[in-house]
């Protein structure tokens, strides 16, 4: 039996189709993901997508986009709860994790190659509002390195740059199925744990 074509406003498709996107993604994998697939979940025709995206990068970047956001807003729990700032470290670097772990597929098509460089605006308005996380969290921060002292703007970008390496490889790690373990095997959440050097200016 062929799918009902449902009726939806021109407003309500386009989340409909990144939705499904989003299920078929983490259900099955990039691979499975064609504008025909996400069309037919949806339950519209193969062609609806082509009226809100170009073509399937732009839906993968929609995608993406969503993705970004969501890590946003997983790396800010427990951020404002906090007014110790080691604290609200221990809260972003976990909540980037964290998000990682459940969202591994999505994760994966966040930092694609395929999407570097498209130039999409809402990926990269989502892309800066997922940094600017980080970037509030490292602000004050140092890490104990040798070389000589650099200016100002310049420190802070190292810094926070590299507690995104460090976050960073480490769910990545993680997804691997490689990086520390605690005594049961189970991974160990706790970023802070494995980055030591860092420290905030008093």
């Amino acid at each position: 039996m062929k799918n009902k074509k449902k009726n939806y406003h021109h407003g309500d498709l386009k989340p409909a189709l990144i939705q499904a996107g989003l299920e078929l993604l983490e259900e099955q994998g990039l691979e499975a993901l064609t504008l025909r697939a996400i069309a037919a979940r949806v339950g519209v025709s193969h062609t609806a997508p082509k009226n809100h995206f170009d073509g399937l990068l732009g839906l993968l970047a929609a995608i993406a986009a969503e993705g970004f956001r969501r890590h946003a807003t997983e790396m800010r729990k427990g951020v404002e709860a906090h007014s110790n700032r080691v604290d609200r470290l221990r809260a972003a670097t976990e909540g980037y994790v964290r998000f990682a772990r459940e969202n591994p597929a999505l994760f994966k098509l966040m930092f694609s190659p395929r999407l570097k460089g498209l130039g999409d605006p809402d990926l990269i308005a989502a892309g800066s509002e997922s940094y600017g996380v980080l970037r509030g969290i490292a602000d004050g921060l140092e890490w104990d390195r040798p070389g000589p002292a650099r200016g100002p703007g310049e420190e802070a970008l190292r810094t926070e740059t590299m507690l995104w390496a460090f976050a960073h490889g480490y769910a990545s790690l993680l997804l691997e199925g490689h990086g520390p373990a605690q005594s049961d095997g189970a991974p160990m959440l706790d970023v802070l744990d494995v980055m030591p050097v860092f420290h905030y200016r008093d």
